[in-house]
């Protein structure tokens, strides 16, 4: 047993026994419908704190030669296939976590002679008794190796784009990576399969790609294995069934990641910590900073602002042309490669079917309010910081803050024409964003003779705030707002709520560029 060829299983055994085990072996299936065929190449990405490393360990469990995990995987779904015996423990491993040996050299071909050299030895050490052609030449003894023992070799690479991460801009040294990997795997008779993970897709130069044999499943693009990516909605419901955790709230703070054929897709890192401590908050961000994300929603390319405002503002989708993307970290070219960017590492889900972005929950919302509270975008930022002090004043029916809470987020901007209902709606939930975190907001609600523009229901956890019920007027004075509330019986909508009420109206004025509010108590 060695540390990169033929490793044990003890870090799988350890995802097994840990407090919450969500079985995926799912995957291993597809791996040994593929091998030794054309399709023995797969490239899975997808976001940090999504199990990459987790998969990899399992796979590494699965096929090493360096253990028996014969006990380790008799309870999981892989167990019942007919081909398990057949591939289980029967292959030379070899994994290759490539931070490992990146963080340990300070260039490129230092990191490769240290992976190559490491390998090497384990070989020779493994297998001393083989006429190795050439100790120094890795290809050469891995080819050696099969010629004599027949035993075909699989390839785990995790983390595999972190060159593309931390050498950023250094053009030779990534295509120097990529020309050793396109070496070391392709049309290599002695692969029987080899499976590459890692946040980014494969990056490409000019009209190809170095790595053109793999068949690639990202957050645009996942497939027949999409199910594999995170929690499917039916994993989180018996996770929220065991631990007694409400299944909507952890659908509103986790859920999001939308994928072709399963739906649902959710951060599996963060329901695993709401349901052993018992608690919905800020989980996948405890790794990383709101400033990474400030770094690409910053870039000034047209559009890319106001298209995270509209997400912020709740809008369901942004359209987007994946196709741009270069895959890598800073070859921005528009907008959209920088939304594809934030698609792959987690900030966006993406909807293949209208191709369009959208900010996928609660727990990624408040990133971007993070970011945008510390950058400089002006009234935005001043609304996002002082939205909590604008829903208090709503509370405790301070017409006059209100007022001026909303026009301290009435801003001008290329893309927002401030001259109708819809824009003053814009405007005010920009203004009281953080109401989202107290209120389910439900915009256009159908309610007695007509719509009500906002109505904000009370959480669970939050019973004792009262509803609101917010009416907005163009034109017009925010107590014919109130007006129309009563006597078009909005308040019908809410019938079978038993707290307390608020109305609000809302008007701006065109002429003296002003907000004006009127708030009352209504008895239901």
């Amino acid at each position: 047993m060695g540390i990169y060829l033929n490793p044990g299983n003890e870090k799988f055994a350890q995802c097994i026994n840990s407090e919450i085990y969500v079985d995926k072996t799912g995957l291993i299936r597809y791996c040994n419908r593929v091998m030794n065929s054309l399709q023995k190449y797969i490239s899975m990405s997808r976001p940090r704190r999504f199990g990459k490393s987790v998969t990899a360990d399992m796979l590494v469990a699965y096929y090493s030669r360096g253990c028996d995990s014969r006990e380790l995987f008799a309870g999981c779904k892989i167990s019942k296939d007919e081909n398990c015996e057949k591939h289980l423990n029967k292959y030379n491993v070899l994994f290759l976590n490539m931070q490992d040996f990146l963080s340990r050299t300070n260039s490129m071909e230092k990191m490769l002679d240290l992976l190559k050299n490491r390998i090497v030895r384990e070989i020779v050490n493994e297998y001393p008794e083989i006429d190795y052609f050439d100790k120094q030449d890795l290809i050469g003894c891995m080819q050696d190796l099969y010629g004599e023992v027949g035993i075909p070799y699989i390839f785990i690479i995790d983390e595999w784009d972190c060159v593309f991460r931390e050498y950023k801009s250094e053009t030779e040294a990534q295509k120097m990576y990529l020309d050793f990997l396109r070496d070391l795997l392709k049309d290599k008779g002695y692969i029987a399969l080899c499976y590459m993970t890692g946040i980014l897709p494969i990056k490409k130069y000019g009209t190809h790609s170095a790595l053109n044999m793999f068949d690639e499943f990202s957050m645009t693009f996942q497939g027949v294995l999409a199910e594999y990516v995170g929690f499917t909605e039916e994993e989180v419901r018996e996770l929220c069934t065991r631990y007694q955790m409400d299944f909507e709230e952890t659908k509103r703070w986790y859920d999001g990641y939308c994928l072709e054929d399963v739906g649902s897709i959710y951060n599996p890192r963060s329901v695993v910590s709401a349901m052993r401590f018992g608690k919905f908050q800020y989980y996948w961000n405890q790794t990383e900073t709101f400033e990474a994300l400030r770094v690409y929603i910053d870039m000034n390319f047209e559009g890319l602002k106001d298209a995270v405002i509209d997400m912020i503002n709740g809008k369901n989708g942004v359209a987007v042309n994946v196709r741009s993307f270069t895959n890598d970290m800073i070859t921005f070219h528009s907008k959209d490669d920088v939304l594809t960017l934030l698609v792959h590492l987690g900030y966006l889900g993406y909807r293949s079917d209208t191709e369009e972005v959208f900010i996928p929950n609660h727990e990624i919302l408040n990133e971007y309010v993070n970011s945008i509270s510390n950058s400089d975008w002006g009234e935005v930022t001043e609304a996002l910081k002082n939205s909590k002090a604008a829903l208090e004043a709503v509370w405790r029916g301070d017409e006059d803050y209100v007022a001026k809470a909303a026009q301290r987020a009435h801003y001008e901007s290329s893309y927002l024409q401030y001259n109708d209902e819809n824009a003053l709606s814009y405007t005010i939930s920009l203004a009281f964003y953080v109401a989202r975190n107290y209120y389910t907001v439900i915009k256009e609600m159908p309610s007695g003779k007509g719509r009500t523009d906002i109505v904000c229901i009370p959480r669970k956890q939050f019973a004792g705030k009262p509803a609101l019920l917010i009416e907005l007027k163009w034109n017009r004075t925010a107590e014919s707002a109130v007006d129309q509330i009563k006597e078009k019986c909005y308040p019908e909508a809410l019938k079978e709520y038993t707290g307390s009420l608020l109305l609000v109206g809302i008007n701006y004025d065109e002429k003296t560029k002003e907000h004006s509010c009127r708030i009352e108590s209504y008895e239901m």
